[in-house]
């Protein structure tokens, strides 16, 4: 692999890399290729991060009575039956 130092990069280019790279979980390193490889149609297809939030209303949303039910249940499952695993 090539490795090439960029100098005088642009201000507001590099704020947008830094932010590509965070937003995406990427290095920056990382984000400068794909941002490349995205400009010269070297990809196949965007890289893309994907997030799901589509249950995150749920997150907290137990009572205490409930959790404590769901924690039983899950604790009889995880036991382990000597007979099968012999």
């Amino acid at each position: 692999m090539k490795a090439i130092t960029l100098r005088n990069l642009p201000a507001e280019l590099a704020r947008r890399l830094e932010r590509k790279a965070g937003h995406e979980g990427l290095s920056l390193n990382r984000a400068v290729i794909v941002a490349l490889e995205e400009a010269f149609g070297l990809s196949g297809k965007k890289r893309r991060s994907v997030h799901h939030h589509d249950l995150d209303f749920l997150v907290g949303s137990l009572s205490k009575e409930d959790a404590d039910l769901l924690d039983r249940s899950i604790k009889s499952q995880r036991r382990i039956d000597p007979e099968v695993w012999a």
